[in-house]
């Protein structure tokens, strides 16, 4: 792709993310909850396209919490397609907040903050993890903890998981790849490992010729007598299993912006 058709989709998405911004700012304090949620999907729908990303959607969306969405992590991008496949807030490493716009609109979705390094934060999190779900919230987290590189998955953390044992809520595992829908092979444009920054990550996807987001959700678990250690590693080949899944059968698709 030109820099120049690249440089119009990057003006764009700023254009965006600050509508987005002085929404959150000037109309959500207005807003119930409801109204919120919908807003943040119609808005992550809209950024997918304006990046140039096709969605596509396969199995079991949700439609009410509680739940908790396990998933695995890929790219900064994993946030925005599972916020429009279906709201639900996030659990995020704390720097997010003090990211320059993106903490903004981060924390207007309802993100929860874990300072990661720390084993009292996790408790802290895991119990306000286990209030919002008793309140009917749909959670999601990546218990990888980190990015990797898409072909396979990294051990998943079970810490978070305790906090759909101690709310009785069903987990529904969710598969995450980018694909280039020319050869069906993974895509590399969003990748974000390593020394990999956010900026040169953004600039791969603005500039890619064509990637489709693929989005798959598995049957929601409940833990069955399963401890958290045990759970995590059931939900973790659960997902690996969903990766590999048939791509053919019902989905949604969205179209991707020029």
């Amino acid at each position: 792709m030109s820099t120049a058709r690249a440089l119009r989709r990057a003006a764009r998405v700023v254009g965006h993310a600050v509508a987005g911004l002085a929404q959150i700012v000037f109309r959500f304090p207005r807003l119930p909850q409801a109204q919120r949620d919908l807003r943040v999907q119609a808005w992550a729908s809209a950024l997918v396209q304006l990046l140039g990303v096709q969605l596509r959607i396969r199995g079991p969306v949700p439609v009410q919490g509680p739940l908790l969405l396990v998933a695995n992590h890929i790219s900064w991008l994993d946030i925005v397609v599972l916020h429009a496949a279906h709201h639900c807030r996030f659990v995020s490493k704390a720097d997010v907040r003090r990211w320059p716009l993106v903490g903004i609109l981060a924390t207007g979705a309802g993100t929860l903050y874990i300072q990661r390094e720390s084993r009292r934060d996790a408790l802290r999190v895991v119990h306000h993890m286990a209030k919002a779900l008793k309140d009917g919230d749909i959670l999601a987290v990546f218990p990888e903890g980190t990015t990797g590189d898409g072909h396979d998955l990294l051990p998943f953390h079970a810490n978070l998981i305790q906090a759909a044992i101690a709310a009785d809520a069903p987990v529904q595992p969710v598969a995450l790849r980018y694909v280039d829908p020319a050869t069906g092979d993974n895509s590399q444009a969003m990748s974000y490992i390593g020394d990999e920054t956010l900026i040169g990550s953004l600039w791969r996807t603005l500039s890619a010729q064509a990637v489709l987001a693929d989005v798959v959700f598995g049957a929601p678990q409940t833990a069955e007598g399963r401890e958290r250690r045990a759970w995590a590693g059931d939900l973790r080949e659960a997902i690996r299993e969903l990766r590999a899944s048939d791509p053919c059968g019902p989905l949604h698709k969205t179209p991707a912006a020029d």
